[in-house]
């Protein structure tokens, strides 16, 4: 992980829960100077996220990401106000009727609009606006490519409340004519026109035919059903 930090220079990560380990692993290996979220995706019950929230709490994590469904906001609320560690939640949200009652119940202290989802710039910086005045933070959720990356930073820049991007690998990197620039933990907002980013499209065209994986649906222990 040491290595991750310095090639990419990330300066917080968010883990899963597959191995329940991970997040104080990842503390004692990392010291105190890395922010991790723990990324539950409302896979658990409310009782099993509050005992596992309880027993991360010494490790400080930065967020509790999804510890129940967002669609049951009454749960989240409950949940959110048995831990002094921010619930964050938003990438299942849509624009910002979706958000107002995450808000007014103060279920997360941390919102995670998708631009893909969530309505776009425009609608993203409504919901960043109308997430200030509850002083709540906005950290866009993105595991997707470099063009939802790039929309996201231009949100970024524009809104008082921005907390952190999140972003998957930077895999994608190569099918840019210039790549995002990122140093100490930060990017560098593109400022070419548009988006501010130039695919090859010489590049896409040698990835025509090749086979994309999809996300296994079941869970691997018992064949159950998944929503991951």
């Amino acid at each position: 992980m040491g290595r991750v930090i310095e090639t990419h220079q990330f300066t917080s990560f968010l883990v899963g829960l597959d191995d329940s380990t991970a997040p104080y692993k990842l503390r004692e290996s990392l010291g105190p100077d890395v922010d991790i979220g723990v990324e539950f995706h409302g896979a658990s019950q409310p009782s099993t996220s509050l005992l596992i929230m309880k027993a991360l709490e010494p490790y400080q994590p930065f967020f509790y990401e999804e510890p129940v469904q967002c669609k049951n906001v009454d749960a989240m609320a409950e949940l959110a106000a048995k831990t002094h560690i921010p619930v964050a939640t938003g990438e299942r949200i849509f624009t910002k009727w979706g958000f107002r009652e995450i808000l007014e119940k103060k279920a997360a202290k941390i919102l995670q609009p998708d631009v893909c989802y969530a309505g776009g710039i425009t609608e993203l910086r409504l919901i960043a606006g109308m997430a200030e005045s509850y002083y709540v933070p906005l950290a866009p959720h993105n595991p997707q490519g470099p063009c939802s990356l790039a929309a996201s930073c231009q949100i970024a820049a524009a809104i008082p409340n921005f907390l952190i991007q999140e972003q998957g690998t930077r895999s994608h990197d190569n099918m840019l004519k210039t790549p995002f620039k990122a140093e100490n933990g930060f990017l560098t907002v593109p400022t070419a026109p548009g988006l501010g980013i130039e695919f090859d499209e010489a590049k896409f065209m040698s990835l025509v035919g090749e086979p994309a994986p999809y996300k296994r649906t079941y869970d691997l222990d018992d064949g159950s059903v998944v929503d991951w």
